[in-house]
């Protein structure tokens, strides 16, 4: 399952697979058809405040990925987590897209580094996440 990064205004190639888009608002001056998109997640895009501090380099990557994972624990954005992992656990490889202009500090990069094991999932999310509620409802109900 590779993942690969890259910016969305590049031109499509067959070796992208399927074509994720994951920024909050549509890439500006980008046409629909010329995106060439399989699936656009917009709850998957950081947050305007988020956006700021990624396009600012005094910001350090450690603290903004805890942020960005922060964000991530929406039951939209675990639902649209969830998506990405399924369409990531095909073999055919994943092309995350990103609307900025420098791929390291963008939601796409720390997704990647996320669908291929490299940071942990953010609490409450991801596709074990179910079986791990069910848990704690369990847990909570033999308490009582």
């Amino acid at each position: 399952m590779p993942v690969l990064v890259k910016r969305a205004y590049d031109k499509p190639s067959r070796s992208d697979g399927t074509r994720v888009l994951v920024e909050r608002a549509w890439p500006r001056g980008l046409g629909k058809e010329s995106a060439m998109l399989d699936l656009w997640l917009p709850e998957l895009g950081a947050s305007s405040a988020l956006e700021k501090l990624l396009k600012s380099s005094r910001a350090l990557a450690a603290g903004m990925q805890r942020k960005y994972f922060a964000e991530l624990n929406s039951p939209e954005a675990t639902s649209a987590l969830e998506k990405l992992h399924a369409f990531a656990a095909r073999t055919k490889p994943v092309t995350l897209l990103y609307a900025g202009k420098e791929a390291s500090h963008t939601p796409a990069a720390m997704l990647k580094e996320l669908l291929e094991g490299g940071r942990k999932p953010p609490n409450g999310s991801g596709p074990g996440r179910a079986a791990a509620g069910t848990a704690q409802v369990r847990a909570i109900r033999k308490a009582k």
